[in-house]
């Protein structure tokens, strides 16, 4: 492995690495938190991907999980490449720094175009898709004033307020982030804007496999990465039961600051917007306003967290006894619960909780919530 790169500090993975991380992420019941706690346990995704079976039936499985095997994850691998789009892992130079900070970080992004733009400070803009005329050019006039203050935008390339951001910004730097495959493109009509987001030396970015058709469920993944992928979030306009909503929680949850663009009160565009500013979100009528209040997060950000690559942990080989085991698991129903609360009901060690917790999770019997908080699967 070399330590080279422009964008960032970091490690990047070999081949056999790589290769071994995109298996693992792809393989059955393994998520972003999943993943973290598998490859910092056992010191390796290789590793890692030996201990499925064995946890899953630990777990409760009934049947033998399924793991992603080097053929399938290489013919994505060729996939990317043909597409001209490459594969980025959590700790390596190329990864976004704030993306890195965020709890849940997908461990594998797959890029198209420019990871200088993706490792930039940026904003990330969102809102209806059935924007008024001064919703859009608000969302313009936003867009193009923080590339002229230094930032990128940030968005979900979906029809109207997105749209917008993204075209406002494609000579300052802008990143369009997928909910399905980057060649799975929602909605069909936005190709022509994906091709000039990387023309134009920007980015687009997904989580999600190569061949992945974007289902209603993944928007919400989409717009987590949305937020962490910046340092505050803006909502022109979104009605009451808006998607762009959700953003702004998970924006919130993440530690980013969310600003929201009053309108009137007879729009039902703006009635998530003006909810919002009930709520505390930071009032925009300029592009100054978002400025000011990131300036001083932007001057400090720091690299964030990484995932140690490919180091060993010292709990790897610790035991949880039958009744431990199945102490913790009385302690979960379908109520979310902290991970604290369940070490401290059941007085068990935080290692043998976060064991059995990865073993049901496995055996898709663990639910994991945005706030971190977990609950046995209905």
């Amino acid at each position: 492995m070399s330590d080279t790169g422009a964008a960032g500090r970091g490690i990047r993975l070999g081949a056999d690495q790589r290769l071994a991380w995109l298996r693992l992420i792809r393989s059955e019941n393994v998520g972003p938190v999943t993943f973290r706690a598998l490859v910092n346990r056992y010191g390796g995704a290789e590793a890692a991907l030996a201990a499925l079976p064995e946890l899953a039936a630990r777990g409760g499985s009934k049947r033998a999980i399924r793991i992603t095997s080097p053929a399938v994850a290489e013919a994505e691998l060729a996939t990317a490449e043909r597409l001209g789009a490459r594969f980025v892992c959590l700790g390596e130079p190329d990864f976004p720094p704030s993306l890195r900070a965020a709890d849940g970080a997908p461990p594998v992004i797959a890029i198209m175009g420019s990871a200088e733009t993706l490792c930039r400070s940026s904003v990330a803009i969102v809102g209806a898709r059935n924007a008024s005329l001064a919703g859009i050019k608000f969302a313009r006039h936003l867009a193009f004033e923080l590339g002229k203050a230094g930032f990128s935008t940030v968005s979900g390339v979906a029809r109207g307020i997105d749209a917008a951001a993204h075209e406002a910004s494609l000579d300052s730097g802008t990143v369009g982030v997928f909910a399905g495959g980057l060649d799975k493109p929602y909605p069909s009509e936005n190709k022509p804007l994906m091709r000039r987001i990387v023309d134009s030396g920007g980015c687009l970015v997904s989580e999600m496999p190569f061949g992945w058709e974007p289902r209603a469920v993944d928007f919400p993944r989409r717009n987590r990465v949305v937020a962490g992928l910046a340092l505050g979030l803006v909502v022109v306009e979104a009605a009451m039961r808006s998607g762009s909503l959700i953003s702004a929680r998970l924006a919130g949850e993440l530690g980013r600051l969310v600003f929201a663009v009053p309108g009137s009160p007879l729009d039902p565009r703006a009635a998530g917007t003006n909810r919002l500013l009930k709520e505390g979100a930071i009032i925009v009528t300029e592009a100054a306003d978002i400025v000011d209040a990131l300036r001083p997060l932007d001057e400090r950000m720091a690299p964030g967290r990484r995932l140690d690559v490919e180091e060993p942990a010292a709990e790897r080989d610790e035991a949880v006894s039958a009744t431990e085991r199945e102490r913790i698991i009385e302690a979960l129903g379908p109520t979310p619960v902290a991970v604290d609360d369940i070490i401290d009901h059941t007085g068990a060690s935080p290692g043998a909780v976060q064991l059995t917790l990865l073993e049901l999770d496995l055996a898709g019997r663990l639910e994991r919530h945005s706030d971190g908080r977990v609950s046995l699967a209905s």
